[in-house]
């Protein structure tokens, strides 16, 4: 899996999570490892972001901050 992804015109979280990972569940995780970029909501084009690897266990992935516990 690419440690990267490059943005295109119009991306959003939810779709590059969607490309990068394979479901839009994973936008949170990709939020908070491109934390810079929080203030966007559709990108322009060549925006680098790191997309790295889902933990092992991904149960505790996409719960918020509070249910991690």
């Amino acid at each position: 899996m690419e440690t990267t992804y490059t943005t295109r015109q119009g991306d959003a979280w939810d779709a590059i999570a969607y490309r990068v990972y394979g479901a839009e569940r994973y936008a949170g995780f990709l939020m908070e490892h491109n934390f810079r970029h929080l203030d966007t909501f559709a990108f322009g084009p060549g925006v680098t972001l790191q997309t790295p690897a889902l933990p092992a266990d991904d149960t505790l992935a996409n719960l918020p901050p509070w249910r991690t516990a």
